[in-house]
């Protein structure tokens, strides 16, 4: 049997652009000799559709669009939809997958294993299936399974998450095949854990495994793609490209290798989910065009760079707004950066609006020292402008704080934290400067001064990131510690020789600045536990770690 692994890029409710994609693969894959065509999870409806499923009509559209489907299908497919059912939990709808062959669905197999973890949800919203079943095509028994439910091996976990192991219960029934569709979103060090635990479920089984996985971004997760085969003995004879749509074949019998290119290092896979996720989250939310602003720093110079990379650079444009403590080397970095891009560049100063707005405070500001207000009044007043561009343009501003500074609180609501799109919110501030240095691999694109002087918000004279936050080096270590690894202070303390204080210093400050994420743009998450939809903590909560 040649199985054509057809890794979509789908959009949540476009089901007949969904449809459209489904078709043309399934096409490509008959020219090209396939005798059946895998495409990913929820593909049809798109993944996550989240709350939607709660809809009938969201349902009843996944049932219709699978029928219509099924009869213009011209080679067998299995395709991944929300499907009605009914069950003792007393949720109408499951993770479905349909066989489908000469017009008519012949199989449907439904998702056992439901994660709840991270950002997935999907016991609030999914039956879970009672059974797995095979089924035989083409001389092959398919063992046919969604996403989790290959993930529960105790040969590989050494704590499974559930009592029951469908590849096991398939493997049971004679099956010859496992094929797996997915919607396995990107990150760090992902790749190669899911590598590890796909050989280890054929070699436990000895028998090959087929996964495909959607590519493409939705809303904060991106997804890489990267769908295999994985045989007994681990080696992989076909893998599709990372972080685009891709088709590549199967042959059951040859087992012929054709892996497609594959990025070298995990900071290249960063730079093309970032890429690639933003990208997907302009275009799939109607816009074309996007606003950068440029402050000479790092991180609005690799937003900068990371935009022109997705978008092209005729749709990017960058604004320097320079303020009365402005360095004159910031503003040269922005306009040479700028420069360099080839992007659309405009100056709005904003001194002469912001000595108004202390003008208009100083009856309301008397007899009170000059702080953080005046600070962030800068912030705002270029938050104002770049949402007025944004309006008149009707272009998306891409706000550029790191996570390092949203961990912290050091941001300005309403001001820098302005926009449609947080693209670095989960990016330490190291690994900006690690980016940077990838994106002028081959040509400077971001102006060396950029990398080498100190960071500063500029919003007082002489000021620099250092003044209010310790070396960034040893703030992302604490950071990921409390944030990724969900240590204590006292076992961070302990365990990387930091101070006591100054650990429960930053993670008191991560604690009390959950109101201004939760005002913040989504973000594209990349790590394994990113600000918002994986990460829900109480805004007013007392408990002090």
């Amino acid at each position: 049997m040649k199985i054509a692994l057809a890794q979509l890029n789908p959009t949540v409710g476009d089901f007949a652009g969904n449809s459209a994609k489904i078709l043309e693969f399934a096409h490509r894959a008959l020219q090209r000799g396939a005798d059946l065509a895998v495409f990913s999870e929820l593909c049809l409806c798109g993944y996550l559709p989240m709350d939607l499923i709660e809809r009938p009509q969201f349902i009843d559209r996944n049932e219709w669009e699978l029928g219509a489907l099924a009869k213009r299908l011209p080679i067998p497919s299995i395709v991944g939809y929300a499907a009605r059912t009914t069950g003792s939990t007393g949720k109408s709808a499951a993770n479905a997958a349909a066989l489908l062959v000469d017009g008519k669905i012949a199989f449907v197999q439904h998702k056992m294993l439901l994660p709840t973890y991270d950002v997935f949800d999907e016991s609030r919203y999914f039956q879970p299936a009672a059974r797995q079943s095979v089924f035989s095509l083409g001389g092959q028994k398919l063992g046919i399974t969604i996403c989790e439910d290959i993930w529960n091996d105790k040969t590989f976990w050494a704590a499974p998450l559930y009592e029951r192991d469908p590849v096991a219960e398939l493997v049971a029934q004679r099956a010859t095949l496992i094929i797996n569709i997915s919607g396995s979103p990107y990150t760090i060090n992902k790749r190669s854990l899911r590598l590890d635990m796909l050989r280890a479920l054929a070699r436990s089984h000895g028998l090959p495994v087929v996964y495909v996985n959607q590519v493409g971004g939705n809303d904060s997760l991106v997804f890489d793609g990267e769908s295999v085969v994985v045989m007994p003995d681990g080696r992989i004879p076909v893998q599709a490209s990372a972080f685009v749509e891709d088709l590549v074949l199967f042959d059951t019998e040859t087992n012929e290798s054709i892996p497609h290119p594959q990025p070298t290092t995990e900071l290249h896979l960063v730079l093309q989910a970032l890429i690639c996720g933003t990208r997907d989250y302009v275009s799939k939310s109607g816009f074309r065009a996007v606003i950068v602003g440029l402050s000479g720093g790092i991180d609005s110079s690799v937003v900068a760079a990371i935009a022109v990379a997705a978008l092209g650079r005729e749709n990017v444009l960058g604004v320097s707004m320079p303020g009365p403590y402005s360095s004159d080397g910031s503003r040269s970095d922005a306009r040479q950066l700028a420069q360099n891009l080839g992007i659309e560049f405009l100056t709005i100063p904003i001194t002469d609006v912001f000595h108004s707005y202390r003008t208009a405070l100083t009856e309301a500001f008397q007899n009170q020292p000059e702080n953080v207000a005046e600070e962030n009044l800068q912030a705002r007043v270029r938050g104002n402008y770049l949402m007025a561009l944004s309006n008149k343009l009707g272009s998306m501003v891409l706000s550029t704080g790191n996570k390092s500074e949203m961990a912290v609180g050091y941001c300005t609501l309403y001001g820098d934290m302005a926009g449609g799109l947080a693209m670095l919110s989960d990016v330490p501030k190291t690994m900006v400067y690690d980016l940077a240095e990838c994106i002028n691999r081959e040509r400077e694109l971001i102006p060396r001064a950029s990398l080498e002087k100190p960071p500063s918000a500029e919003l007082r004279p002489n000021q620099t990131d250092q003044d209010s936050l310790p070396p960034y080096e040893t703030l992302d270590r604490i950071l990921k510690a409390y944030i990724e690894d969900v240590k204590s202070p006292e076992q961070i303390a302990s365990q990387l020789g930091f101070d006591i204080e100054l650990v429960r210093s930053i993670a008191g400050n991560v604690d009390r600045n959950e109101y201004k994420r939760r005002q913040a743009p989504p973000g594209l998450k990349i790590t394994s536990r990113a600000f918002g939809l994986g990460r829900p903590f109480p805004i007013v909560q007392k408990f002090n770690p």
